[in-house]
């Protein structure tokens, strides 16, 4: 038996060593499978963020030349980019193939209106044209596309189409020659703006009527004569809602208020040259809100509407830089951006929002140069002289640069440069706004509260706990306290919402009351046990006495929440919320900071007391027996020794409990307004990095823009939580180094 010893012996050894082995490999292959795992998700997180900061390119997909000697007045092509169509000064409207079957082949040809004098186009969306002829004629057309599938196979067949009939309008009842018009398509209306060669201006306005016999559509036609018209007009532009007229003579600007035609009148006055240059062309961009001039030294200047001493007045607003002489300005259909030819050939891309030129690339040889953006604004097409070149253009996020992210923009119709998120709207035209800023704001704001209300309530409850409490009300104090940690925070977010933001609306002097009466109650306690005879203190037992104050403290509270209404007469009139809003100027929500606090306080309570409750129970007892030993009193040791030597990992729990903060969602999604503002008022809401991503993941599209900066909204969530993590762990190494020699 005892030969046999050894060999038992050695199997023990050899099992504890597998053992060993297999939690020692276990526990280093998790840790490393954590940190691939983190590895990939920010990986994740950068492939799907980095297209919307990928540079614009251009590429030459395919050209031929055409017989024409005409000049160039418009250019165009469908959504497809199968067929492209020029205009040219001759009355011409030519559709030529893009296809590779049929490349240049030339489909249809028509002549519009002989002996034409003037020439208009309306917005790009709209992708109407009006030629005006010398006895004050004119004529409305659109080119169009119809899409069949013949045998399977999709046929776009070009064709031409008249807005408001085949018969030619009559502009000037005197017949004089129109010398320069300008017009607008809506559905139910169109306008033109007409100068005629003895310098007058008309401006007609079409409704349509539908006929009650025929059930066909009626255009009836009024007419009025411009004010104040300067004697020479270089280019006129109508707005696409039919309320202004932009009329530029040379280097300045009238802006005529056209929306009612019995008060037609100039609103603004303007000079929109750029010092030392003259303007060369203006558009105005999707959505007509802004207006783009161009200069002679290539810098293009953005105009809107701002609201000044309670007036609307164009505003310069900024100006953009192209490398020459800037011939003529083309927007985009459906966004902020457009692009810009000058003498030398080179083509512009710039974006009004993001307020940066894109790109900037020479495609011709000639000054001569006409340009035409898709629809789908993917392809570019650009004639010189009798060829005709098709371009394709990667540029899907132009809209997103660091600097609309991260810095003021002023966007349309705002009075000044401010930080906003607003990502989506029912308008084809909105004006995309998405700097970060606000939703970042309101995390660092949600965070804030909740930790100012959870950090002293948690510290202080673990270090009663951990040095004061007796063990028998420890074994169930520290268990309960933990348990709150595995309350679902949409429970938490609900009852928030629905229950405590109401409640305090209706009682907001009554909880601004318990800072006051809670504390001053455990004084009065205090105060009232030391006057009780030594005997009645003596018999309870040491550690029970937070018992005591629980009955004082519910009675505290009730008195002042019952006390709120008496209190909220006396000082507010009656209604604290109407008080705060006009006397204070302290704007108030329901749904409120307060609010977010106390929940998510609560949500982060459990965490910070239980890491910051075993450091401090974990301080050797030979370091408090010792210092006790030598005279110090309970309090001393507290704050020289136990709270100095456990700080590591007291520091370590409010960290952990502002991780926990910055990445909450539900409590902030259902507590809040979710308006993305930037106030530090208390009484206001705000929008979070991860409540944003909770609204609004689900209802964008995929690979949009929208959709890549809410995974840019992840990964910067990712950062803080990284960034605030790794300044608490070198922080409390330190803290560790420092203390350890206690």
């Amino acid at each position: 038996m005892d030969r046999d010893l050894p060999n038992t012996l050695l199997q023990a050894n050899k099992k504890r060593v597998i053992k060993d082995n297999l939690v020692k490999y276990s526990i280093s292959g998790g840790g490393a499978l954590v940190l691939v795992t983190l590895l990939l998700i920010f990986g994740y997180l950068l492939y799907v963020v980095m297209p919307i900061f990928a540079p614009v390119t251009i590429e030459l997909k395919k050209e031929f030349s055409y017989q024409n000697s005409a000049n160039t007045l418009a250019l165009g092509m469908d959504e497809q980019n199968d067929i492209s169509y020029q205009i040219d000064d001759d009355g011409r409207l030519s559709f030529y193939s893009l296809r590779d079957k049929d490349l240049g082949a030339l489909l249809l040809d028509n002549v519009m209106l002989k002996d034409s004098s003037a020439f208009a186009k309306t917005s790009s969306a709209t992708g109407a044209f009006l030629f005006a002829d010398t006895n004050s004629q004119a004529l409305i057309f659109k080119p169009e596309f119809s899409t069949s599938y013949p045998e399977d196979v999709r046929l776009i067949t070009p064709e031409i189409e008249y807005p408001l009939g085949e018969e030619l309008l009559q502009l000037d009842p005197q017949g004089k020659k129109i010398v320069s018009v300008s017009f607008e398509l809506a559905e139910e209306n169109a306008a033109i703006a007409a100068v005629t060669e003895d310098k007058r201006g008309l401006y007609l306005l079409f409704t349509a009527t539908e006929d009650m016999m025929t059930e066909e559509i009626v255009w009836e036609q009024e007419q009025i004569e411009l004010p104040s018209l300067p004697n020479n007009v270089d280019q006129m532009l109508l707005s696409p809602d039919l309320k202004n007229l932009f009329v530029r003579s040379q280097n300045d600007l009238l802006v005529y208020d056209v929306s009612d035609l019995d008060d037609i009148r100039v609103k603004s006055a303007l000079v929109i040259n750029a010092p030392d240059a003259d303007v060369t062309d203006m558009q105005l961009l999707t959505g007509a809100s802004s207006l783009m001039v161009a200069n002679t030294n290539g810098v293009i200047s953005q105009w809107f509407e701002v609201l000044h001493d309670n007036k609307r007045t164009f505003t310069f607003i900024r100006d953009f830089k192209a490398p020459g002489n800037v011939t003529a300005i083309v927007p985009e259909y459906f966004r902020k951006g457009f692009l810009t030819t000058d003498k030398q050939g080179y083509l512009s891309v710039f974006h009004a929002t993001g307020d940066t030129r894109l790109l900037n690339q020479k495609v011709s040889t000639t000054e001569n140069m006409h340009l035409a953006i898709s629809p789908r604004a993917n392809s570019l097409l650009v004639i010189d002289n009798s060829k005709l070149s098709l371009f394709t253009i990667d540029n899907e996020h132009p809209e997103i640069t660091w600097s609309a992210l991260w810095q003021k923009v002023w966007y349309e119709g705002y009075p000044e440069a401010s930080y906003l998120w607003q990502s989506t709207s029912a308008s084809d035209d909105f004006e995309a706004k998405m700097s970060l800023v606000p939703i970042s704001f309101g995390t660092i704001k949600a965070a804030f509260y909740a930790m100012l209300f959870a950090v002293p309530i948690a510290i202080s409850g673990a270090i009663y706990t951990a040095y004061f409490m007796s063990a028998n009300i420890r074994s169930f104090v520290k268990p309960t306290v933990e348990i709150m940690e595995a309350l679902p925070t949409v429970i938490l977010g609900f009852l928030a919402g629905l229950w405590l933001a109401p409640l305090i609306e209706s009682h907001l002097p009554g909880i601004i009351l318990l800072l006051i009466s809670l504390p001053l109650s455990v004084l009065a306690a205090a105060l009232a046990w030391t006057a009780l005879p030594k005997h009645i203190r003596e018999s309870i037992p040491e550690g029970y006495h937070p018992l005591i104050l629980i009955p004082v403290l519910v009675l505290a509270g009730y008195a002042s929440m019952s006390f709120s209404s008496t209190l909220e007469l006396w000082l507010f009139d009656g209604n604290t919320r109407m008080y705060l809003t006009n006397e204070l100027g302290i704007d108030f929500d329901q749904r409120n900071s307060l609010v977010v606090g106390i929940a998510m306080g609560f949500a982060v309570i459990p965490t910070i007391y239980t890491i910051a409750e075993d450091a401090v129970f974990s301080v050797p007892k030979s370091l408090t027996m010792g210092s006790l030993a030598l005279g110090a009193t309970p309090w001393q040791t507290l704050a020289k020794v136990v709270i100095l030597t456990a700080s590591p990992g007291i520091f370590s729990a409010v960290m952990m409990g502002l991780g926990r903060a910055v990445g909450e969602t539900m409590i902030v999604l259902m507590a809040t307004g979710n308006t993305p503002i930037m106030d530090w008022n208390i009484f206001e809401g705000m929008r979070s990095l991860s409540a944003n991503i909770a609204v609004e993941m689900p209802e964008s599209e995929v690979g949009s823009s929208h959709y890549r900066v809410l995974f840019l909204a992840a990964f910067v969530l990712f950062i803080f939580t990284f960034f605030f993590n790794t300044l608490a762990e070198l922080i409390r190494q330190r803290l560790r180094e420092k203390y350890s020699s206690l």
